[in-house]
């Protein structure tokens, strides 16, 4: 452990020494040409030695490999590029291994807990490995479960994560002292974020109420399947669960065998990952194809023949309700292919710093838009490579050239996002994201128009309070004057509190006028008879406006 910890730390070490001396150094002393002319090159180079380091490593190495894939706005493409094809593929561990560390965690034989053990696993990644089961007749009488899968945790990867995550904070913290990264990025924050989801990941009870949280918010959900949790044969270690598979949801040849037609697949899973995104808040953050099944089904009572089985609850997101609001907005911009609008809700969540000028973004994005918007995976692969090439230069400088900030769970989404991506134009080529966005953001603008009216009703109803308690409180005020509670010389007041109150009514019943007019427009749309009566009652404060009382004239 001590030499897989300094053999990070010297791979960390080199590299970070290489870049601050053509990125910080050279530029210093007038040699900025040269490190112009070796970046990429240099940047590849890091980014293959990364690959065969985290390949060779295992652990979290593969999955830091894998976060910094989506560090698009840190990161250069070079890098980015080179670490999105890292899989958390490794050798499996012996069943030997397997056998003792299940019986240390459930505390009896393997016999007794299971009927059968396929000692092949079905999948062996870098924190854990999976075996197909059957459980004993006493629990199968128990849970009406029979096949079932078992995922253990590899054993000492506790010990590999602890000197992983101490080897990743001291690399961050050198960063920290670095200005060039710290004006951009808080790597310590960054570094915890990661521990808390690794850590998260390898807590398979956690990962178990994951799993029935998820299930219970599609409960309703005829579209959606998740396996059932054996919690009498599951420990922090190891977890069973139902066996549920069936066609992976890329096998197209499998489903066309199924009588499944891929095309329809697509947009059903597009949009169940929206609902989570955008309207659950709680969603599955690694939706690749290995962790979703397409299961025929047989009566579907109107439904279709199919539905989508989820599974791999250990790296679930979570969007806080402001974060969710400004998702929301991201989205109806992107639909309706409004660049400003975009930049805008990207300032709402939080992605952007205040201090950020964002006109280059705008253009960037509304050229993107205007070129590229609304086409389909089909259409894009038609557009000459150079025309990507070139807005993926402009673009990517932009990006690189703002402060920008991911806020927490933000890199979930993003990777949920593009696996949705990926996955659905794998099912058909010709799918078009935008089919499945424009809908449903079309729903999110008319929740949002929804909030606007209330919005403004509750102004309305606000600013009609103090129409009402105003003139009280300018009686009580005069009041005090009268009786020498507030004791000023001035025998021009009362006219000037008079004036005052006649001028506050007019401005009041301007501003009530307006609302209930805004209110009474924007109802009539969903109900008639209440926007006309807005619309009609708006007339009294707007007389009141108009015409000046002539008490005190």
């Amino acid at each position: 452990m001590r030499a897989r910890y300094r053999r990070i730390l010297r791979f960390a070490g080199w590299n970070l020494a290489v870049t601050w001396w053509y990125e910080l150094f050279l530029p210093r002393i007038g040699l900025i040409k040269i490190a112009e002319r070796t970046r990429s090159k240099r940047m590849r180079r890091i980014a293959r030695s990364f690959h065969v380091l985290a390949a060779d490593l295992g652990g979290l190495m593969i999955k830091v490999g894998q976060f910094m894939s989506s560090r698009l706005d840190v990161l250069p493409p070079e890098i980015t590029a080179e670490l999105a094809g890292l899989q958390d593929e490794v050798a499996p561990v012996s069943f030997a291994a397997i056998r003792r560390a299940v019986e240390a965690e459930l505390g009896v034989t393997l016999e007794q807990a299971f009927v059968m053990v396929d000692e092949t696993p079905v999948a062996a990644a870098s924190l854990g490995q999976a075996h197909r089961a059957r459980l004993s007749s006493r629990d199968a009488a128990d849970t009406g479960l029979d096949n079932v899968i078992i995922k253990v945790q590899r054993p000492g990867i506790d010990e590999i994560i602890d000197v992983d995550l101490a080897a990743l904070r001291k690399v961050g913290g050198w960063l920290s002292h670095v200005r060039l990264v710290s004006n951009r990025v808080d790597m310590p924050a960054l570094v915890e974020e990661f521990a808390q989801t690794s850590l998260e990941e390898i807590d398979y009870l956690h990962e178990a109420v994951s799993s029935e949280r998820f299930a219970a918010a599609f409960a309703d959900d005829a579209r959606v399947a998740v396996p059932i949790v054996v919690w009498e044969r599951t420990t922090r270690r190891v977890l069973t669960m139902e066996d549920v598979t069936a066609i992976k949801i890329t096998d197209v040849d499998g489903l066309r065998a199924a009588g499944i037609d891929p095309a329809d697949v697509a947009p059903v899973f597009a949009e169940i990952m929206f609902d989570q995104m955008f309207t659950m808040g709680f969603f599955h953050a690694d939706p690749h194809p290995g962790n979703i099944f397409v299961t025929p089904v047989l009566d579907g009572d109107g439904a279709p023949p199919w539905k989508l089985t989820f599974i791999d609850f250990g790296m679930m997101g979570e969007v806080p309700t402001s974060t969710r609001t400004g998702l929301r907005k991201m989205l109806i911009a992107a639909a309706s292919r409004d660049g400003r609008g975009l930049v805008n809700a990207m300032n709402d969540v939080g992605v952007l710093l205040a201090s950020a000028e964002t006109t280059e973004l705008e253009r960037a994005m509304t050229t993107l838009f205007a070129r590229f918007g609304g086409m389909g995976f089909a259409e894009l692969r038609e557009v000459d490579p150079r025309e990507f090439r070139d807005f993926a230069i402009q673009f990517g400088d932009v990006v690189r050239s703002l402060p920008f900030q991911l806020p927490e769970n933000f890199l979930l989404i993003i990777r949920a996002m593009s696996l949705t991506s990926g996955v659905s134009s794998a099912l058909d080529p010709a799918f078009n994201l935008w089919d499945s966005v424009e809908p449903y953001a079309a729903q999110l603008l008319r929740d949002e128009s929804g909030n606007l009216v209330q919005d403004v009703a509750k102004q309305a109803m606000a600013t009609a309070g103090i129409v009402f308690r105003l003139p009280k409180r300018l009686d009580e005020l005069i009041t005090r004057f009268e009786d020498g509670t507030v004791a000023v010389a001035n025998p021009g007041l009362e006219k000037r509190v008079a004036r005052l109150e006649r001028t506050a009514r007019q401005t009041i019943s301007a501003l009530v006028f307006g609302a209930l007019l805004i209110a009474g427009v924007l109802l009539r749309a969903d109900d008639a008879s209440l926007g006309t009566v807005l619309m009609v009652a708006s007339v009294v404060p707007l007389l009141n406006a108009l015409v000046p009382s002539r008490r005190g004239l």
